[in-house]
């Protein structure tokens, strides 16, 4: 009951909703604007990039890779092939397995937000440190695996 809680807890409870607010939802803007200039939200930028940064890549290895349902990336796929960033080419060994390419448009696109999330993310790195990036990720990780498995 939250009338049981301390006076510390609750001024920390009142904190955390005001760093919510004003601050962590300013976080996904920060990492996901450079790829709205180009028509895609973060998750078809990062199905880009993963495209750009290998070869023999398919729907299915992406859903796995990141734990969500086929069709969940299938939509994501869909708004690529009709922005014409990426296309589809049938494996020589397998004719049903499609892998994902990139146009020369979709090469273009990922090189560009990429270079302005990089951009950014140095930003932080300099005006932060090394050493104080690595321990919000590591928070970020360590509050992730305690809470997000309950």
């Amino acid at each position: 009951m939250v009338r049981d809680m301390s006076k510390t807890n609750q001024q920390l409870l009142k904190d955390s909703i005001e760093v919510y607010l004003s601050s962590l939802k300013y976080l996904d803007n920060f990492v996901s604007e450079p790829a709205t200039k180009y028509g895609l939200s973060f998750e078809q930028y990062l199905i880009l990039h993963t495209i750009a940064e290998r070869d023999h890549v398919s729907l299915m290895d992406i859903a796995s890779e990141r734990k969500v349902t086929r069709s969940a990336i299938s939509r994501q796929i869909k708004v690529l092939l009709q922005h014409d960033y990426i296309f589809q080419k049938p494996a020589e060994s397998d004719r049903r397995r499609l892998y994902l390419h990139l146009t020369p448009s979709g090469e273009k696109a990922e090189k560009k937000v990429n270079d302005l999330i990089t951009k950014r993310f140095d930003n932080w790195i300099s005006r932060y440190g090394e050493d104080k990036v690595r321990d919000i990720i590591a928070f970020i990780k360590d509050f992730a695996s305690h809470e997000m498995t309950k």
